[in-house]
């Protein structure tokens, strides 16, 4: 019965993910003129997002802490990352953001597709002329009043143990002057199997999006004040029941 479920799953998630595809480059071409931020074609990652999930009988996720967000101000994101189940998840806080992604993520057919064509922001690890092309870039969405999200550990991590943060992502937002958004996720890690494509277990999941942390009062020394301020709120939201 996994196995005839899991089937199901994988192949309405992958249908869903192609319509995605092409709802997005439909609405690129015609909207190109009017939708210079990819707003709108954003938005469709939406219902692609409930649709996912809803369809999947093995997890269960809830979201917490909308009220934190403020969808006038723009943010510098920072998410903790333990599956590629967090963009499903992510897209539940219904904000409009760049990711900044790994660019093996944006190969992936369809999925890594909308990527590109939402203008999402690429990263080549290990290339540091792309690490400053990356920060440049973000830099230039903040400044068109469009948040960033960043996972600062640089790597999922396997289980709710969070790795370190990089700095980048911090220094960044004290020198935009912008608040940063933690949003903690618990229990994503198991969400989709690793080995094996057979969903075995029922997976509880958490977004939970943490009050801002101003930045008005970080000088550019301070960043790593900021950044263990952050991880400490993040990591703290992860041990709570």
């Amino acid at each position: 019965m996994n196995i005839i479920i899991s089937v199901g799953i994988w192949l309405a998630s992958g249908l869903l993910t192609i319509l995605l595809f092409l709802v997005v480059f439909i609405l690129n071409i015609l909207l190109f003129p009017f939708d210079k931020k990819k707003k709108f074609t954003h938005r469709q990652c939406f219902w692609w997002s409930d649709l996912v999930i809803a369809l999947n009988p093995y997890w269960s996720l809830k979201v917490s802490g909308l009220q934190h967000i403020d969808h006038r101000k723009t943010y510098v994101i920072i998410a903790n990352h333990q599956s590629m189940a967090d963009i499903v998840a992510l897209y539940q806080t219904k904000m409009q953001f760049k990711w900044v992604a790994k660019a093996s993520l944006f190969e992936v057919p369809f999925i890594g597709w909308c990527l590109s064509l939402i203008k999402h922001i690429k990263l080549t690890r290990g290339d540091f002329s792309s690490i400053k092309e990356i920060y440049q870039e973000a830099k230039e969405w903040l400044r068109k009043e469009m948040s960033v999200l960043f996972f600062p550990e640089g790597t999922r991590s396997s289980s709710d143990e969070m790795g370190e943060f990089q700095n980048g992502a911090f220094k960044l937002a004290i020198r935009e002057k912008k608040p940063i958004l933690p949003i903690c996720l618990k229990g994503t890690h198991a969400a989709i199997p690793k080995g094996s494509w057979i969903f075995k277990t029922k997976v509880a999941a958490k977004v939970m999006v943490l009050e801002p942390v101003s930045t008005a009062d970080f000088g550019p020394g301070d960043f790593a004040l900021l950044r263990d301020t952050v991880r400490a709120r993040i990591q703290e939201a992860l041990f709570l029941e």
